[in-house]
């Protein structure tokens, strides 16, 4: 048995999500089964983390043990191979120790999460970037992310349906990037709660509005209320792009 590490890239459209589930197309699905047209083996996937219905990557990290004995690059293009026309693609496939797990030996996980604004509809970046009408204030949402950054209890940012044993979380990045009628919110993390980027950045939208202050944010981390949040943004701009390891 030999277990590979895979790093996946995706569009989140057209599934319910990463995770295999009993109705809807799912990406770690669509890898099982083409594992098994490639190998003959029901191997089970793991993924570094779970993404949401419309959420995307292009670095998720993944492992799978598998019995046939083949060449990590041949492994990777018969399953790119089989994959069409599925918008799935392994960019990368290696050999790994048996002790290495995707999930449990990731040290630190990197989103970004994409806005176009603009007030015409989007076209080539449908589905793939949240559109917001009109211009944000980078240096306000910039000072309002600096009050989320470290050690907190985010059960204001955390979904309903968050299965996390705690919501205190170690958040290591949020910054603030603009280019343009584009931006990109950088989050890094150990781990996060479910929908937690997706929160803070819905909230900091409305501090690059004017319709909040970076002072009223951190009230509603402090309020440690789910009820106190303003704006969950859509899965739409939500990427997984990179996970770290030890070495």
């Amino acid at each position: 048995m030999t277990r590979f590490a895979l790093t996946v890239e995706y569009d989140g459209r057209p599934f319910v999500g990463w995770q295999r589930q009993s109705e809807g197309a799912s990406v770690q699905g669509s890898i099982e089964r083409a594992l098994f047209e490639v190998t003959g083996e029901q191997a089970a996937v793991h993924a570094a983390g779970r993404t949401d219905a419309g959420v995307h990557a292009t670095g998720m990290r993944a492992h799978v043990d598998v019995a046939k004995a083949i060449d990590p690059f041949r492994l990777m293009e018969a399953l790119n191979a089989r994959l069409r026309p599925d918008p799935v693609a392994i960019l990368d496939c290696e050999v790994v120790p048996d002790d290495w797990h995707a999930r449990f030996s990731c040290m630190r996980r990197a989103y970004v999460y994409r806005i176009t604004c603009r007030r015409a509809p989007l076209t080539h970046e449908l589905g793939l970037a949240w559109r917001v009408p009109q211009p944000l204030d980078a240096e306000a949402m910039a000072e309002g992310a600096a009050r989320l950054v470290g050690r907190h209890d985010f059960t204001t940012f955390r979904s309903a349906h968050c299965q996390a044993d705690s919501p205190l979380r170690t958040l290591d990045r949020l910054a603030v990037e603009r280019d343009g009628d584009r931006m990109r919110i950088h989050a890094a993390a150990r781990s996060f709660l479910h929908h937690q980027v997706r929160s803070m950045v819905g909230c900091l939208a409305m501090v690059g509005q004017g319709k909040r202050t970076p002072d009223d944010l951190a009230d509603i981390l402090a309020a440690r209320d789910r009820s106190a949040l303003w704006l969950n943004a859509p899965p739409d701009g939500l990427y997984f792009v990179g996970a770290e390891y030890p070495g």
